[in-house]
């Protein structure tokens, strides 16, 4: 795994040779090197994987044409590799890297539909003066951008941040979306004058026209109502054992998260199928029994004869609370970061790579709230007598929630805080007016609401894939595991997973017990009971305990600074919001979102 980043004909190319690297520096400490050609400068940092002593970037071509940077693993390499030698390719390393490359002097702009895998990278051509840049499928790994003076990109925003000289103004339709679903969107970023490459996408910027240009390259699959309901589950079996069996290739230790749950449970099912013995499993220990899975995970490692590493949790001071929110490089609101930070760090002292379970939810249909549509909320006289007065911001509080139908009381459940005038969910009390047109309140989640069209199961599955699972759970794994020098992998979105997954009837997901019914049945094939015959339990964090200590100081003190840190917010909402979250009045998830924030902002000088 790695970090990259590029400059072309920007003014900064030659002031952040100096430091640009220390932005990215965790994402790939094996090796560190840049090419640089005219006005590009290109850069690499590399953690190595596979095929360790070759494999070098930026890569360049043998007609010298091409330069890669390449952030990733592409798991299908060996038989593109093997493909493209048959159309007279040679090729001079093992790596996958270089598959990348030639495949791009074959495929051209199409070379992503051909590539399984987690990857973001980025090929400079010195003839066409052009750059290609690309992201996975579900935005595993993460691509930045600006074409402010020049094109510019990185694996982290941090890159942009610390240039002396560019243009740090806050975007507050990212700062929109964060306070409403604890994350931005791509194709927002933080700062105004920088993008995300959204997942599933390829991009082509021009150096003498200026003119970029953006298209999608994957969709998932259209509903085949002709898969039958009872092969359905072996179709399933036979691509995720295929999937994790082509996610194992390392040259370094590799081992597996393990949380005593369905999903990470059959990854381990199927490293065990694969050959992998005896597997190394790590488990973090919470002493809260409420949040502890270790006996569930116990059982699973004993079933498979796993080397299994029990961590205890450590316990998260306010110190290490604040360096670990000053260390991302945007603001994650999700309180699950803090503990996957540990989780990856303490996994990083047995191995380099590590197979997690991410993904089963959103595809398999693990979350309750897809049981939710928006036709289950009909717009009926009390909404139609209600809603006018919200809209003039007349309607007392305690009315808004019955005001609401249809969509809106979809994206009402769906988000912390929305575009409504009153309620404990507006928007508008936690935002000074004078940015109220900048932020845009009534685009709040626009994107999710697109992706999620009509609001039925299906819609709102495949809208989780590019929203929740892209920008928060693969984000927080992402910078997790990279800060800490660790490469996570995710069977559970291989390409044959995702298309299959993605074109079961939706039917065939569920059962008297709610969702996830497929991955149940395979668990009751391969898995001891105890893993499927209980209730889902997700990564918890006790926020009001943690409220009330050890992180209570450090978030005083945020919160108290708030119209320092933070002019564009209303302090004294913030305040109040914070006073009775530790009582445990208030909406604490909210609430840790905006000490993230603070701190963050507080960390960054924005």
């Amino acid at each position: 795994m790695c970090g990259i980043f590029g400059f072309i004909d920007t003014p900064w190319n030659q002031e952040v040779k100096a430091y640009v690297f220390d932005a990215i520096l965790s994402r790939g400490p094996d090796e560190q090197d840049s090419w640089e050609k005219d006005d590009v400068l290109v850069g690499h940092t590399r953690l190595s994987i596979i095929d360790v002593e070759s494999g070098h970037q930026p890569m360049v071509s043998n007609d010298g044409r091409y330069v890669l940077v390449f952030n990733g693993e592409i798991y299908n390499f060996k038989h593109l590799r093997s493909s493209l030698q048959k159309l007279g390719h040679v090729f001079n390393t093992e790596s996958d890297t270089e598959v990348v490359l030639v495949g791009f002097m074959e495929w051209g702009n199409a070379l992503p539909v051909y590539l399984d895998g987690m990857f973001a990278f980025s090929i400079w051509d010195n003839k066409e003066k052009k750059a290609f840049c690309a992201r996975d499928r579900v935005g595993i790994k993460p691509f930045f951008y600006s074409t402010t003076k020049g094109f510019s990109f990185s694996s982290s925003l941090k890159s942009f941040i610390d240039i002396i000289g560019f243009p740090k103004e806050l975007d507050y339709q990212a700062l929109r979306d964060f306070l409403a679903f604890q994350t931005c969107m791509a194709p927002h970023s933080f700062l105004k004058n920088v993008n995300q490459l959204p997942p599933a996408s390829k991009l082509t910027w021009s150096y003498d026209t200026n003119i970029i240009e953006i298209n999608q390259y994957w969709s998932p699959s259209e509903i085949d109502n002709s898969i039958d309901r009872h092969s359905v589950i072996d179709a399933v079996d036979r691509v995720l054992e295929e999937s994790v069996k082509s996610q194992l290739m390392s040259d370094v230790p590799l081992g597996a998260f393990l949380s005593g749950g369905v999903d990470s449970s059959l990854m381990v099912h199927y490293m065990n199928k694969a050959g992998v013995s005896p597997i190394d499993v790590f488990t973090l220990q919470f002493s809260q029994d409420k949040y502890n899975e270790t006996p569930f995970a116990k059982e699973v490692a004993q079933h498979f004869g796993c080397n299994h590493h029990i961590l205890d949790s450590p316990e998260i001071d306010g110190y290490s609370w604040l360096e670990s929110i000053k260390s991302l490089d945007q603001p994650l609101g999700d309180p699950a970061y803090v503990v996957t930070n540990s989780l990856s760090k303490l996994t990083r002292k047995h191995v380099t790579v590590s197979i997690s379970g991410d993904g089963g939810d959103e595809l398999f249909a693990g979350y309750k709230r897809f049981q939710r549509q928006a036709s289950d909320f009909p717009n009926q006289l009390r909404q139609k007598l209600l809603r006018p007065i919200l809209d003039v911001g007349l309607l007392p509080s305690m009315l808004v929630k019955q005001s609401l139908s249809e969509k809106e009381m979809m994206l009402y459940q769906h988000v912390e805080l929305g575009p409504w005038a009153v309620g404990r969910k507006s928007l508008y009390k936690y935002l000074n007016s004078d940015i109220y047109e900048y932020a845009q309140i009534e685009k709040t989640l626009n994107l999710w609401r697109n992706l999620a069209g009509d609001m039925k199961t299906k819609d709102l599955m495949r809208a989780d894939l590019w929203t929740y699972l892209s920008e928060n759970c693969l984000t927080k794994t992402d910078r997790a595991s990279m800060a800490n020098s660790l490469e996570v992998r995710v069977p559970m979105l291989g390409n044959d997973v995702l298309d299959l997954a993605t074109s079961i009837p939706i039917e065939h997901h569920f059962d008297k017990l709610g969702g996830k019914r497929i991955l149940r049945e395979l668990s009751k094939r391969y898995l001891p009971e105890s893993t499927w015959n209980r209730k889902k339990h997700g990564l918890s964090v006790p926020l009001q305990d943690l409220f009330n200590s050890s992180w209570g100081e450090p978030i005083d003190d945020l919160v108290n600074r708030c119209h320092e840190i933070a002019p564009f917010l209303n302090a004294k909402s913030v305040k109040g919001l914070w006073v009775d979250a530790k009582r445990n009045k208030g909406a604490k998830r909210l609430s840790y979102s905006f000490a993230v924030l603070l701190a963050w902002l507080d960390a960054n000088g924005l």
